[in-house]
Parts: structure tokens; sequence; C-alpha cells
């Protein structure tokens, strides 16, 4: 009887577990229910887990309900790119309409629109430009794609020089200059993202001087693939895939002048690149050695497949976005490769798209822009987004004692939320307290950090024990020695002059034992 109700008892409980689960996870959907989209993350078994919502869509913004001195400056067409200056105005690539259109920070009014310039004392204009930056400086570059050159100037539009026909010995012969996306380091040197070039990112000094490639992405090939290559005959070769390096979608830098760059990755695990000024990919890929957006496993069929990965911008702190064009996700990681949170999705209602092509980013807030549809979209963080933005920053800057109580309100949002566990078990591991330590870091399933804490506490309990073990150790040998001699001496054994030594050792261990380590 009692084995059957303990049976009984263990598979309740277990249902119960199963409720509690359930119960979390639909609380987190229906804390998200008013999003056109799911809000998830990946828990540390790669299983999908929904979330509150990190962000919400405020409105969208459309050019035709837009005016610049008293008229309409009708619809975008084709838009490719976003860029926000240091005084909060919006640069909007136009790319249709060959101009850069310049909204102010609400994206309520046209500040100025951009389609001309003096070139000479000629009237120049812009043919499909593609891609727009500001450099720390406040100049405006323009990636003027179809007329094969970059135009900087000033934010007025004041031309300052032009940069186009790059020569280098490393190009092909008849080599024609395509540029796509554009950023500019503090030293204004240029960073250049051009059509049908595979050899990594166009490098440009300062005075627009073409200077080599950079960051360019290695082709990994299998020892069989190698294999068959040699032996395959020349026509069987001709029709064997080409392993050409993968072209660049996105760029951005950031204050310390690392570049991040984003590509298509067929294998869905490395989408964006941290590039030091050496060229060298120095990203960290967190817990689950992946920032490729989201992770196709599981059976998860709504998110099966690589995702495709079209832009980056580098927030604040070790924060950056990353923009996938083929379901319409924004995905957003921290200095450690840890993913934060994602939200956004493909469809018609508002925070949804159809073609994303770029993200910006201006405080909490974030724009997208679609190509498709011609119009900015805009997100406000949510509380829960906040809390995350700001424990990362507190985490950034060594503020652990802090970074605390902001986990602890994420917890009270998400439950689930492992990131919150593992941050809390790692403040308590620097304060010393290894037992509340290995608490967090067991419920965030870190394993190397829990490792670390149990083999802390172990060492600390022994530390604190070590005298009354050794103690007890001594009277447990003492014991068998008494007892062992009282059975001689019944027995007849003669044990005469054959256990002083013995006795020494264990008067020893007493002595030792009785004050503490």
């Amino acid at each position: 009887m009692k084995n059957k109700f303990l049976h009984s008892l263990s598979k309740l409980t277990a249902l119960l577990s199963v409720f509690v689960l359930v119960g979390m996870s639909f609380t987190a959907r229906v804390a998200a229910a008013d999003e056109p989209y799911d809000t998830y993350n990946y828990d540390d078994r790669e299983n999908l887990v929904y979330t509150p919502s990190a962000y919400e869509p405020i409105r969208s913004v459309a050019g035709k309900n837009l005016t610049y001195k008293g008229e309409s400056i009708g619809s975008f067409v084709t838009p490719q790119d976003i860029c926000y200056s240091d005084d909060g105005n919006l640069y909007v690539a136009d790319t249709g309409n060959n101009r850069i259109v310049v909204l102010n920070n609400d994206m309520t009014e046209v500040v100025n629109i951009i389609d001309s310039f003096d070139n000479n004392g000629a009237k120049d204009g812009f043919k499909s430009p593609y891609g727009v930056c500001i450099s720390e400086n406040g100049q405006l570059y323009i990636a003027d794609s179809q007329n094969h050159r970059i135009v900087v100037m000033e934010k007025d539009g004041t031309l300052v020089r032009i940069v186009d026909n790059p020569q280098s010995q490393s190009l092909d012969a008849g080599y024609v200059f395509v540029p796509l996306k554009v950023t500019v380091d503090y030293a204004d040197r240029i960073y250049c993202i051009a059509q049908n070039m595979f050899e990594g990112i166009m490098v440009f000094e300062t005075n627009g001087e073409f200077s080599g490639f950079f960051g360019t992405i290695d082709v990994k090939i299998t020892l069989w693939e190698k294999f068959w290559k040699r032996i395959a005959t020349k026509e069987e070769r001709s029709k064997q895939q080409l392993y050409i390096p993968t072209e660049f979608t996105g760029i951005d830098v950031d204050a310390d002048g690392f570049i991040y760059a984003t590509n298509i990755d067929s294998a869905g695990v490395q989408a964006v690149r941290r590039l030091n000024p050496r060229g060298e990919d120095v990203i960290k890929k967190g817990e689950n050695k992946n920032v490729g957006g989201d992770l196709a496993i599981n059976g998860q069929s709504q998110y099966a497949g690589a995702s495709q990965i079209t832009d980056v911008v580098y927030r604040d702190k070790g924060i950056y976005t990353v923009l996938d064009r083929k379901r319409g996700r924004i995905f957003t990681y921290d200095h450690e490769g840890n993913l934060l949170y994602i939200f956004g999705g493909l469809g018609t209602q508002l925070g949804t798209f159809n073609t994303p092509v770029a993200i910006e980013v201006s405080g909490d807030k974030l724009v997208v822009l679609d190509a498709y549809r011609a119009e900015l979209t805009v997100f406000n963080a949510t509380e829960y987004g906040s809390l995350i933005n700001e424990v990362i920053a507190l985490r950034y800057d060594g503020d652990e004692t802090l970074a605390v109580e902001k986990w602890r309100e994420v917890l009270r949002l998400d439950e689930n939320n492992e990131l919150a566990n593992i941050g809390i078990g790692k403040a308590y591991l620097t304060a010393g307290d290894n037992r509340n330590a290995m608490k967090y870091l067991k419920l965030g399933m870190d394993s190397d950090y829990y490792s670390i804490a149990f083999r802390r506490y172990r060492n600390q309990v022994l530390a604190d024990n070590l005298s009354y073990i050794f103690t007890g150790i001594a009277v447990v040998i003492i014991a068998i020695v008494v007892i062992v001699r009282i059975r001689s001496r019944k027995h007849g054994w003669d044990w005469k002059g054959r256990s002083g030594g013995g006795w020494c050792a264990i008067t020893w261990i007493a002595v030792m034992t009785s004050t503490p380590l």
C-alpha cells in the first residue's frame, strides 16, 4: 500500500509540475497577446519559451502623410536605409525617388530634402541612393549606387568630396563600383558594402583612397568536398557548387571603432560579426554559440530554417540588434552574445512587415524600414524591455549590486527568464554567498558557474568543519584500537610492543584536531 501511495504521489507531483510550466508559458503568451506577433526566447536546451513583449509597435510613418514647405512629399519608393544623427534627426534613403529625406526625431515633420547638390558649379543629383550614414563629426555619407560613388556632404547638402572609381591591383579589371551600405569610424575611415564584392568590406581612407578589404568571411570546405573536387572530371566540376565567400548585408560601427557586419548564413549559426581594427572577428556567441537569429530546431515548423539577417544596429553598453528579413524578426543580443529578446513578424498589422531592410535606434525607441510598404514602423520599449536594457547596461558597467535588483524585477514579469537567474547567481557568487549562488545558477541552468559555486561552497563547508571531521576520525580510530586490544586480551593475542607507535600517532592526531584550524 505504501509503495502504491508513493507512486501515486510522484505521478501527481509530476502532473502538477507540468501544469505549472504550462501555466507560466500561458501567462507569458497572454502578456504579449496585444501584439500581432509571438514574443519568445530559447532556454538552455534550445527549446522555444514564450516571454512578455519587450517592445510594442506605436505607429507607422509613410511619406504620403508628410509635408515639406506646405506640400506633400509623396510616397517613399523602395527606401533602403535609415540613419539617426546626433541631433536626433532621421535620414531616409528614399532610393526610388533619388533623394534623402530628413525627418525630425518624432518623424512628424520633414526637416529637409536633399536631391541634388552643387558639384563644382554644376547641379548634380543622386541615382538610386541605397545607403546613408552620419559620421561623428556630423557629415553625411551617401552610397549613390547607380552613380557608382559615395557622396560626402555637410548636413545642409554642401558637397565635401566624392569617393569613386577605386583603384587597386586587388580589383578585377573593369570592376564597376556599386556601393550599397556605408559606415564611418571615429577616424573618418569609410567602410563600404559593395554589390558583387565577395572579398570583404571595402575600406577607404579619409582622403577617399581605397586601401583594401576588411573582414573577409572564410569559406569552409569539408575534406569530403575537397576529395570529390580532386577526382571529379572537368565537366563535373563545372556543375559543382562554387565556394564563394558570403556577401555582407548590413553594417554599423560602435564608439570604439569596432565594425558590426551582418551576412546571410545558410547554417543559421553566425549572421553577425564584430570586427576589430585588424578585421578579425571578436564577437562572443553566448551559451549556445549562436548569433544567427532563430534556432531552427525541435520541430518548430514556424521557425524552421536559418534566418536571413539583413541589417544590424549597435545600440549602447554592448547591446546590438539585428533584423531578419525572412520572418520579420528582431533579435537583440548583449556583449556576451546572450539572446535578450525577440519580437516582430511578417503580416499586415502594425508591428509586422513585408520586406524589412533597415533598423535604427534612438534611446529606447527602435525604427524599422519596410521597403515594400515604403514606411517606417516605430517601436517603444515596454517595462519588460526597459528593465532588460537597464540591467544589461549595469552589468556592462560592472554594477552587479544594482543589477540584482533589476533582475528581480525582470523575474517578477517573467519567471522563466534564465538570464535573470544567472545574473542574480553570478552576483551572489561575486559577493561570496555561494549557497544562494548555487540556487539561482541552478534555476538558470548554468552548469559552468554552478560548478564553480558548488566547489567554493564545498570548500567553505570543509574549511568550517575540518577540525570536527579530524576529531571524529581520531575518535573512531581510538575506539577501534581500544576494541581490538580488549579482544586481543580476551583471546590471548600478544600485542605487546606493537601498538606503541599507533598510540603515539593517535595521541598526536587528537592533540592536533583539538585546536580549530
